[in-house]
């Protein structure tokens, strides 16, 4: 539906709102609202002990000495970009999203504003987000980069948790050599720090989508949001910004569960596929391949994305459990692709009992069926005239009949479909209802 309404969308946080920017890439925003899958890749000096990422910091589950000394066993042997790009296209993703750094400062390029890189502290010895940008673009994938906005290793970001590394008890390190700019005020420093960072990595890889993270720490205000929204845009005019900016951004990010009431589109859902974002073998707390598509299916009822997270381990190979599973999204998304990419959030609640889309032309509903249904699927309130139904992946067309139709009254009837059980598919059977005109309803 190119007629798409491209609105402001704000971030979980409701402050920093900027309802007059207008400054968003049309193109940029109708690929984005039309991509409907997204690989979250979380990677880093956690999955050296198998820990989450940065937040055993926060919570004191490890001292910020040895989280750091994990560095000595990440080794990034077996990291295959390209075999990552060939899982996540065969999967139905079309955009990628790799951690460069998280909260907890570990920069996986080799930056020149901090030590703390792979590159200097780590046996793999070398850039780990070129080989990625690079592979997911021979693909055809685009290339997202996660920056967090935080960076709890730096000394002039104040954190509630100890990083003492030395007898006095102080914090003591060389990694940030930012003497030029000793006289500046700490917070300004700081602010200097990251935004030299952000503008390395768009000169060293020009990202199509930033991922910000890390914001609710300080003010929309104090991070200069707008400021860096619009140096972003400045760089690259065509370039998707997340609202983890104090709401300064393009597309809202629900966490884990699919709204309740989905926002206005575009938005994303960034989902574990277990209970972790970072590679840990203990939490064996994995969705199903079925939990999977019915979650990536509600992102499609309600119009929005899902950014479906991987967390390789410090070889750089993906967990099997996590393979079997983007197989699995895979095979589903090529037998109802046409149910999948192309469409716009369904119909309102109560018209179907189920999530729904609509095609961009406005001539087919899709119907998503989580349960084998008995006898019957009923669709309420449409006003359209039906002219055939069908299982999507089946060449067969369904038997269907409209009861109670009184459009003389304003009653458009009850449209009732049999589907016969051989019909069905394992995971979620789409129904096509295709019509006569662009669809109405009630």
């Amino acid at each position: 539906m190119k007629k798409l309404i491209l609105c402001l969308l704000l971030s979980g946080p409701a402050v920093g709102q900027d309802p007059g920017d207008s400054g968003r890439d049309r193109a940029a925003m109708e690929w984005f609202r039309d991509a409907k899958l997204g690989i979250f890749i979380h990677w880093g000096y956690s999955a050296v002990n198998g820990t989450e990422i940065s937040w055993p910091l926060w919570h004191g589950q490890t001292s910020h000495a040895d989280y750091l000394a994990q560095a000595e066993g990440f080794t990034a042997a077996r990291y295959d970009p390209a075999a990552w790009a060939r899982l996540f296209k065969e999967t139905g993703a079309r955009y990628a999203v790799l951690t460069s750094k998280h909260h907890d400062g570990v920069a996986m390029w080799e930056t020149k504003q901090s030590r703390l890189n792979v590159v200097e502290k780590t046996p793999a010895a070398r850039d780990l987000v070129g080989p990625y940008c690079s592979a997911m673009r021979d693909a055809g994938l685009k290339v997202g980069l996660y920056f967090s906005l935080c960076d709890w290793s730096h000394p002039d970001y104040e954190v509630p948790f100890s990083r003492a590394n030395s007898p006095s008890g102080e914090y003591v390190t060389e990694d940030y050599p930012q003497k030029e700019e000793e006289e500046l005020p700490s917070w300004e420093r700081f602010l200097s720090y990251c935004r030299a960072q952000m503008r390395e990595l768009h000169e060293l890889y020009r990202p199509d989508l930033w991922w910000l993270d890390g914001d609710w720490e300080h003010s929309a205000e104090e991070w200069k949001a707008a400021d860096l929204r619009d140096s972003l845009r400045s760089w690259n005019p065509g370039v998707l910004i997340n609202s983890r900016l104090r709401g300064y951004g393009d597309y809202r990010t629900p966490e884990q569960d699919p709204p309740l009431s989905p926002p206005e589109p575009p938005w994303e859902l960034c989902m574990t596929m277990n209970d972790t974002w970072a590679y840990r073998p203990s939490d064996t707390s994995y969705k199903s391949s079925r939990e999977i598509v019915r979650i990536f299916v509600e992102c499609l009822g309600g119009g929005g994305n899902l950014l479906l997270n991987v967390g390789p381990k410090p070889d750089g190979t993906i967990p099997e459990e996590q393979v079997d599973r983007l197989e699995d999204l895979g095979r589903w998304i090529r037998k109802h692709e046409e149910a999948v990419y192309s469409t716009v959030a369904g119909l309102p609640a109560g018209y179907f009992y189920g999530p729904s889309a609509v095609a961009d032309d406005s001539l087919t509903v899709y119907l998503y069926l989580f349960d084998i249904p008995r006898e019957f699927v009923a669709l309420k309130g449409l006003r359209t005239p039906v002219k055939r139904i069908r299982v999507v992946g089946k060449e067969e067309s369904l038997n269907w009949f409209v009861r109670d139709s009184m459009p003389w009254n304003d009653i458009p009837g009850i449209v009732y479909m049999a589907v016969p059980e051989r019909l069905l598919d394992e995971t979620v059977t789409v129904l096509a209802v295709e019509l006569e005109e662009p669809v109405r309803w009630k």
